[in-house]
């Protein structure tokens, strides 16, 4: 069980990193289309980055519950705090660097977004494998995956007006 789960996290580090690229641009490719902003980064806030680590781990996860539920211990409770992990790890290591240097690195940010989901995916390896928890604990993992994609959407239309939703391009909150 453990080496079929290790597999598909691994592999998930990859089509996560991909999924996510592709996000990132998805909503210019859609021609700014409103609806396609829910899922898709509207501008280059911090908090669009954060957005699309968390859709592109969601969409795995899906597929992966399809796969490996019944072999997975916990699932939705480690995927809840694996995908979790993954702002906390882009806003860790955003925030740090550019205090130090004053500026972003493209290249720095986007190795940034591939740490936050390689720390996701081992977060959710070692949940999955590691503990015994008690089922209710599964139960909370899917809430709370449902509440942060309810974030997600509901401050894409409705940002407020804090840091992490400026673009840092136009100096303007939510979609262009």
């Amino acid at each position: 069980m453990s080496k079929s789960v290790r597999k598909w996290e691994f592999i998930g580090i990859a089509v996560i990193s991909i999924v996510g690229s592709f996000l990132h641009f998805l909503f210019e490719l859609a021609g700014k289309w409103a609806p396609v902003g829910a899922i898709a980064a509207v501008n280059e806030s911090v908090w669009e980055h954060f957005k699309i680590g968390f859709w592109a781990a969601a969409f795995y996860l899906i597929f992966e519950y399809f796969y490996l539920n019944k072999s997975f211990r916990n699932f939705f409770f480690a995927k809840a705090i694996g995908i979790y992990s993954i702002p906390a790890v882009i806003a860790l290591i955003f925030y740090s660097y550019t205090a130090i240097l004053g500026h972003e690195i493209l290249a720095v940010d986007i190795l940034t977004f591939i740490i936050a989901i390689a720390v996701s995916q081992l977060i959710s390896y070692r949940l999955s494998t590691i503990m015994i928890l008690p089922a209710w604990l599964n139960s909370l993992g899917l809430a709370l995956i449902i509440i942060m994609a309810a974030a997600f959407i509901v401050f894409t239309y409705l940002p407020p007006h804090l840091a992490v939703f400026l673009d840092s391009v136009t100096g303007k909150y939510g979609i262009p």
